[in-house]
C-alpha cells in the first residue's frame, strides 16, 4: 500500500461522513471546553469503551465543574462519579482520572507532559490515549488506533493484525506523517456509520473496489 493510495482512499472516506471525529465530541456537537492537552487527556479517558453520545455528556459535566488537573485532584471522588456518570466504567475512570490529575501536579507541575512515555506512565493512558494528546493535544505526529482505525485497516487488507498496537505500528510505515490525526478522526466516524463493526454497509462505501473485504462480499 503506497502513501499516494492511503491519501485517495481517506479522501474518498472523508466525502461519504459528516465532519470529522475529535476527543470527547459526539459527531453533533463540537467540543465546549477548551482544545488543549489537559481537556484532550481527560476526554480520550472518559471516551475509552464509551459511545461518543456519552462520552460528550461526562466530559461537558466534568469540565463545567473542574476546570483544571489541581482542582480534579483534589475533588470529591463520588462527585467526579456523578459527573462522569453517563461514561462507561464511570467508577474506574474517577479514580483514575483522579490519579491522573495528582499525577500533573506532583511530576509535572500540573501540565499534561509532551512526550509518549511519560504519557504512558499516566494511570489509565496506553498508546491510543497518549497519541490522541499528541496529535489533537499538541498538533504532534501522533497516530491514534482505536476500535475504528482497527478494524477498517483490516477489512482494507492495509494490515493483518490481532491487536491495535501492532496495526499501528505498520500503519506508520505506510501512512504518510502529515494524514496520521486525518486517519483516526476520519475513521471514527466511517467505522460509525458505514464500516460498522457488525454490519458494514459496503454497497454504499466508495472504496469497495480497494477494500479486500469488500472485493470478496461483492
Amino acid at each position: 500500500m503506497a502513501g499516494p493510495k492511503v491519501r485517495l482512499v481517506l479522501r474518498a472516506m472523508e466525502r461519504e461522513v459528516c465532519g470529522k471525529a475529535f476527543p470527547g465530541a459526539d459527531g453533533l456537537q463540537s467540543p465546549e471546553w477548551p482544545r488543549d492537552p489537559f481537556h484532550v487527556l481527560i476526554a480520550t479517558v472518559l471516551s475509552q469503551r464509551t459511545k461518543d453520545m456519552n462520552t460528550y455528556k461526562a466530559a461537558k459535566q466534568l469540565f463545567a465543574r473542574f476546570d483544571g488537573p489541581r482542582d480534579m485532584a483534589e475533588a470529591d471522588v463520588k462527585e467526579v462519579e456523578m459527573l462522569i456518570h453517563p461514561s462507561g466504567f464511570y467508577q474506574v475512570k474517577a479514580k483514575g482520572i483522579q490519579a491522573i490529575c495528582r499525577a500533573l501536579v506532583e511530576r509535572h507541575g500540573g501540565e499534561v507532559p509532551e512526550d509518549m512515555d511519560m504519557l504512558l506512565a499516566l494511570p489509565l493512558v496506553g498508546r491510543k490515549t497518549a497519541n490522541c494528546v499528541l496529535a489533537y493535544g499538541f498538533g504532534k505526529d501522533g497516530l491514534c488506533v482505536d476500535t475504528h482505525v482497527h478494524r477498517i485497516c483490516n477489512r482494507l487488507g492495509w494490515v493483518h493484525t490481532k491487536h491495535a498496537d501492532e496495526t499501528e505500528m505498520e500503519l506508520r510505515e505506510i501512512v504518510p506523517k502529515d494524514l496520521w490525526c486525518d486517519l483516526n478522526s476520519i475513521m471514527v466516524r466511517y467505522g460509525q456509520g458505514v464500516c460498522m463493526p457488525q454490519r458494514p454497509r459496503c454497497e454504499l462505501c466508495p472504496v469497495q473496489g480497494d477494500c479486500q473485504h469488500g472485493t470478496k462480499k461483492a
